[in-house]
C-alpha cells in the first residue's frame, strides 16, 4: 500500500538560507529511499480561510516501511535541523491507494 508524506510549510519573513540547503540535500535522499515527489511547490492558492502555507510537498513511498526508513536514517537525521530551525511545518502521513 502506498504511503504519502504531506508537508505544509510556513516560511514567513525568515532567512531562507538553511531551508534552501535542506531542500537541496533532502531531495536526493528521499529519492534514494524510493520516494517520488508528486508535489513540490510554492505556487499555491489556499481556499481555506486562515490557512496559507508558503510551500507544499507531497511525496509517495511504496510502503510505510520505506517512508520510515528514509526519515529515521542517519542521513536524514544529519540534515533535519536545517528544516526544524528555519521554518514551521505541519506534516501528515497518509496511507492508501
Amino acid at each position: 500500500m502506498s504511503c504519502y508524506f504531506i508537508v505544509s510549510v510556513k516560511i514567513g519573513e525568515r532567512d531562507r538560507t538553511s531551508y534552501d540547503e535542506y531542500i537541496e540535500r533532502v531531495k536526493p535522499l528521499v529519492e534514494g529511499f524510493g520516494g517520488e515527489y508528486l508535489v513540490r511547490t510554492e505556487h499555491l492558492q489556499a481556499l481555506t480561510p486562515g490557512w496559507k502555507p508558503d510551500r507544499l510537498i507531497i511525496i509517495r513511498f511504496e510502503s510505510r516501511e520505506k517512508l520510515d526508513a528514509c526519515f529515521s536514517s542517519e542521513e536524514y537525521q544529519a540534515i533535519k535541523d536545517l528544516r526544524i530551525t528555519s521554518v514551521d511545518a505541519d506534516v501528515v502521513i497518509a496511507e492508501g491507494l
